[in-house]
């Protein structure tokens, strides 16, 4: 049995202080500050008007605190599971930037945001927490849904490997050996196992074709690193 939404909602109220490194925070994905980096200063440069942004599963705001850096007036929400994590990431996205930052507590699925609209939306690390493939394409379709018509969604996270053969390598012998390198044998294994718990990633080809089949008329691969990627996709051409 995979971990539910209460058990992942409490195992990220306990971690707020680590997420709240911008670069350490993440310790266990690789490259997040690159891809953090990468990401924010991408729609900085696609977006030189840009509006309004929704972070689903922001953690601690380390995106909208970044993006803020780079882009000082925007609209922000600001969407997670955990209260703690979205009391921190006002605290800390509120100190930097010029903008209105909104909170909602929630799944991104369930919560009702109305007629509201976004130019652009950032969900990291949390889309692996998808289960089915009809619950996949119904978060990717109500995605689609919350953009604007010149939108886009820029996503980074863990990815698996179509054949089982690259899975099992890519994961537990090199990424693993990463893992034992931030720590040890029992710290690789402790990640390892709540990966198998708790998530249930699916391949970078699969995100591609499935946002393409909601309607998304581009998509691009920003960078790839063993089982993480960060991807983006268009509303329109």
């Amino acid at each position: 049995m995979k971990s539910t939404i209460q058990e992942i909602e409490e195992r990220f109220d306990k971690d707020v202080e680590r997420f709240s490194q911008l670069e350490t925070g993440q310790q266990t994905t690789l490259d997040a500050a690159f891809n953090m980096e990468l990401i924010t200063a991408s729609i900085e440069r696609c977006y030189p008007q840009l509006n309004a942004v929704l972070d689903i599963g922001c953690g601690a705001g380390n995106y909208m605190v970044k993006l803020s850096q780079k882009v000082t007036d925007i609209d922000i929400t600001l969407l997670d599971l955990s209260q703690p994590m979205l009391d921190r990431a006002l605290e800390r996205v509120g100190a930097v930037t010029m903008g209105k930052v909104h909170t909602r507590k929630g799944d991104f699925r369930t919560v009702d945001f109305g007629t509201e609209k976004f130019d652009v939306i950032i969900a990291t690390a949390v889309l692996h927490h998808l289960r089915d493939d009809n619950d996949w394409e119904f978060a990717f379709k109500k995605l689609f849904d919350l953009l604007n018509d010149n939108g886009s969604i820029w996503i980074f996270d863990l990815v698996h490997q179509a054949d089982s053969r690259l899975q099992r390598y890519i994961y537990h012998d090199l990424y693993g050996k990463y893992l034992v390198s931030l720590k040890d044998k029992a710290y690789r294994d402790h990640v390892l196992d709540y990966i198998e718990k708790e998530d249930s990633p699916r391949s970078l080809m699969y995100q591609l074709q499935l946002l393409e089949k909601v309607g998304f008329k581009k998509v691009d691969v920003l960078h790839k690193h063993l089982c993480f990627a960060s991807f983006v996709a268009f509303k329109s051409v």
